[in-house]
């Protein structure tokens, strides 16, 4: 496969990931939202509802940068590796790392160094199985 080739596959797989994060982000929502009315009609207690629906939606939020991160590190990597593309990649994963920090601390309530590391997958499992029990 020559370079030129090599580089339009690999922005297609970048772009790729990104319309998978924005699809996370979409169906993550409307999820969220329909989980939070399944809760809300079985308990009425709306502050456990609402809780839950801000710790489901955190953990879509979380998944979606995971999955952006990684369409950035493949355009980077791959099609571009010049040392400001790698400088500007530092800084987005700087940004999202903290982004993601700061989810963590809103939905668990501790740093993240005082619990075990929690992916979005697992916050999102996590607030779908408090609205199966409730």
């Amino acid at each position: 496969m020559d370079e030129g080739r090599y580089t339009e596959v690999m922005l297609v797989v970048a772009q790729t990931f990104e319309v998978i994060a924005a699809g996370i982000l979409i169906v993550g929502l409307v999820a969220a939202f329909v989980l939070a009315a399944r809760m809300y009609l079985r308990t009425r207690d709306g502050r456990g509802t609402y809780q839950m629906l801000r710790q489901f939606f955190g953990g879509v939020l979380l998944l979606g940068l995971e999955v952006l991160v990684a369409g950035d590190l493949i355009r980077t990597v791959a099609v571009a590796p010049t040392l400001d593309n790698v400088l500007v990649l530092g800084i987005i994963v700087l940004i999202r790392t903290f982004l993601s920090f700061s989810l963590e601390i809103e939905i668990e309530g501790v740093p993240p160094w005082r619990r075990a590391l929690v992916s979005g997958a697992s916050v999102m499992s996590q607030a779908a199985r408090k609205a199966g029990q409730s």
